[in-house]
């Protein structure tokens, strides 16, 4: 049943025949040429641990005076402009752009890992939303590298509050503690993606690879559609 309902909306609502930033008329393309141009491909400089847009291609300030937990990170796009937009349609019923965020991260290179792991959401949320969005990500990304999406490997224990409006330490304070490892015998000795949709801070990151480490990860990698760029103070 769930595959021809699949079939039903793919037929009805297509999802490739139009822009998914402005909505005009592409014909097999998930981005017009004229929005194309809106987005910034985390491509040139960047951090080599967490993957931001940097000025230069070196370690950033923030990366040596508080090295995350996970050993690298890589992203798809800079996190401004067309990016944002489609970040934001992705969290909101667009589930279908996984692919397309999917294929570009994919184009990126990839550390070599044994599972992937996806950050959680709250049961409240996920019935709310109706789907996770980097639940459907690691699925999509499981599909191209082979590793396995180890599904409700890390699950979320406590409401949080909303993070966009919050700083550093208060998204650190807000997520301490809020994130559980449940199927640790699957992520023992294992090179694990973390996959989440934006790195901003990098807090929910460090609390994913925190837990996982625990658990006995040997090593956690993060892969995201976008991060915001960093800019030196």
């Amino acid at each position: 049943m769930k595959k021809i309902l699949k079939v039903v909306r793919s037929v009805l609502f297509p999802t490739d025949f139009t822009c998914d930033i402005c909505g005009r008329e592409t014909f097999g393309a998930n981005i017009c040429e004229r929005c194309v141009k809106t987005i910034m491909f985390n491509d040139r400089e960047v951090c080599p641990v967490c993957g931001r847009k940097t000025e230069r291609a070196e370690v950033c300030i923030e990366c040596k005076e508080r090295p995350p937990l996970y050993k690298k990170a890589v992203s798809a796009f800079v996190y401004e402009g067309g990016a944002v937009i489609l970040v934001k349609k992705f969290k909101t019923g667009a589930g279908y752009l996984k692919e397309y965020f999917a294929d570009k991260i994919c184009e990126k290179t990839l550390p070599e890992v044994d599972c992937i792991v996806s950050v959680p959401f709250s049961p409240r949320a996920k019935t709310k939303r109706g789907y996770n969005p980097s639940e459907l990500l690691a699925n999509a990304l499981s599909e191209r590298c082979g590793a396995p999406h180890i599904k409700r490997a890390v699950v979320k224990r406590k409401k949080t509050r909303e993070q966009k409006k919050l700083n550093r330490q208060e998204r650190i304070r807000n997520l301490y503690g809020c994130f559980q490892t449940v199927k640790k015998e699957r992520i023992k000795g294992k090179r694990v993606l973390v996959v989440d949709d934006v790195l901003t801070t990098g807090a929910t990151a460090d609390e994913m690879a925190k837990v996982l480490l625990k658990a006995g990860a040997k090593t956690v990698y993060l892969a995201t559609v976008a991060s915001v760029e960093y800019k030196a103070k």
